[in-house]
């Protein structure tokens, strides 16, 4: 006799089509009812980060985008966090800034309490925990980067709570082709300006094939001796200059037709409204 599976054994491997039933059904039910499917968050930002021989360093651009509008050209998407640790944050602007502010001022209270630097693996401990809390309804993903006792480390930290430990990371709408840069020309022990001049290429590669993403790349370097923040680092997108006047003398367009038409007021209402 051959063995069967039940329905509600889990599946063991393979990939699983079982929301693609679920998902068409859904729009069904809502096209019955008038309504429109959900559609995901869309967001817009490059950050990116690696660890080089000395230390850390931290890239992102500076557009920040409401759907289609370009809503800032300068944003600082690089947080102080304490002296040894920084921040770069990608999705909703108010979270990340809030979410940042909050993790500086934990790890503040954390060194007066314990009379010593704060370590990385902290930071990255309390984001994680805040994060996991929410379930993922903080629309913030965070590049943690520092140097402690032990050395530089870098975490990449998802909304829902999930964090990575790697040398070199990307994060944001232009994460593909940023990581796609650092996978190409990453390698250990890179100095400093060969760390920056990656980050760069990264960062500017994400506004390249991104339109959420633009107007220049931000860098932080951080060492032993602290985090040093270059802003602007590059500038990817300047404004075009105007070389004459294109402004048209009265006349220089015909009018084919003109129109007037005259409207008379037939009654007037004035009503007094009660400021008692």
């Amino acid at each position: 006799m051959f063995p069967t599976l039940s329905r509600y054994e889990p599946q063991q491997g393979g990939f699983s089509f079982e929301n693609c039933l679920r998902n068409t059904n859904l729009e069904a039910h809502c096209a019955s009812h008038g309504l429109s499917p959900p559609k995901a968050r869309k967001t817009g930002t490059t950050i990116a980060g690696l660890v080089f021989k000395d230390g850390i360093i931290l890239g992102a651009d500076r557009r920040a985008t409401d759907d289609m509008v370009v809503a800032d050209k300068n944003c600082a998407k690089i947080h102080y966090i304490t002296d040894n640790i920084y921040c770069c944050g990608a999705g909703v602007a108010a979270d990340a800034e809030y979410l940042t502010q909050l993790l500086s001022s934990n790890l503040e209270l954390h060194a007066l309490s314990t009379g010593r630097q704060v370590r990385v693996c902290t930071a990255n401990r309390m984001l994680k925990q805040l994060l996991y809390r929410y379930q993922g309804h903080i629309g913030a993903s965070i590049i943690t980067g520092g140097v402690d006792v032990h050395g530089p480390h870098l975490y990449s930290v998802h909304p829902h709570g999930s964090t990575d430990k790697t040398p070199f990371t990307a994060l944001g709408s232009g994460q593909a082709a940023a990581i796609a840069v650092l996978e190409d020309l990453f390698k250990p022990n890179m100095t400093e300006e060969e760390g920056k001049k990656l980050v760069m290429e990264a960062i500017t590669a994400g506004i390249t094939c991104d339109l959420g993403s633009g107007s220049g790349v931000d860098l932080c370097v951080i060492t032993q001796e602290g985090g040093q923040v270059l802003r602007p680092y590059t500038e990817t997108e300047t404004k075009g200059k105007r070389f004459q006047s294109y402004r048209y003398a009265p006349g220089t367009t015909p009018v084919l037709k003109e129109t007037v038409t005259q409207y008379e007021l037939i009654e007037e209402i004035v009503q007094e409204m009660d400021t008692e």
